[in-house]
């Protein structure tokens, strides 16, 4: 059932390491994507279809550019740069292409977009590119710590469980909720042969795809 389960449990002395990953300049560079939208944060939580248990909790920032912080996260794509488990190159195709991957048969996706100033969405591009790679087990714990330290977001608690930083996050004035479910089995496997197609991207800001 793959690792999405990794961050149902809370850290048994970090036993599990981070995998650090850097892609290259001319590749994060040439994938860079702006949507010309605006601004805003977006918490993306697994959530298990069977249990109703939190299974993984990511960021898409979408500011200057769109990204996806997708701490200890399995998701990967040819055409998407990763740097430490920050995801480069989220076009709406890859946005899809990401809630797809996680949507099946027994988890769904919640997604909680907020606005944000542009001051609050470049701060959060700045945090997470800074962060550095995720262990396992701790996706929730560095989601909120990433928020808790933006202004704006000092009622987000810090906490290990997806769940409640869903819930908290949910409080915050103007979220805007969507769930996405999804029949595919949990082998994934349809879903990642089409995913893993190579993707031409522009150069530079403000390709559209």
């Amino acid at each position: 059932m793959r690792r999405l389960l990794s961050c149902l449990v809370l850290p048994l002395a970090l036993a599990a390491c981070a995998e650090p990953k850097w892609a290259p300049d001319e590749a994060v560079q040439a994938a860079r994507f702006s949507t010309g939208n605006p601004p805003s944060v977006t918490l993306f939580t697994v959530i298990s279809t069977n249990t109703g248990a939190g299974g993984h909790s990511a960021l898409m920032i979408d500011g200057q550019e769109r990204v996806i912080f997708d701490p200890a996260g399995t998701w990967y794509h040819p055409s998407v740069p990763e740097r430490n488990d920050v995801d480069f190159g989220i076009t709406e195709r890859m946005y899809k292409f990401y809630i797809d991957y996680h949507a099946r048969e027994s988890w769904y996706v919640r997604e909680q977009r907020l606005a944000v100033t542009p001051q609050q969405a470049a701060a959060l591009l700045a945090r997470v590119q800074s962060n550095g790679a995720v262990a396992k087990m701790m996706c929730a714990n560095d989601t909120s710590s990433v928020l808790r330290s933006i202004p704006g977001f000092e009622s987000i608690p810090a906490t290990s469980s997806p769940l409640k930083l869903s819930k908290a996050f949910g409080q915050l004035p103007g979220v805007v909720t969507e769930d996405h479910f999804d029949n595919d089995p949990d082998d994934n496997s349809g879903v990642l042969m089409i995913q893993q197609a190579p993707v031409r991207h522009g150069t530079g800001f403000g390709k559209s795809e």
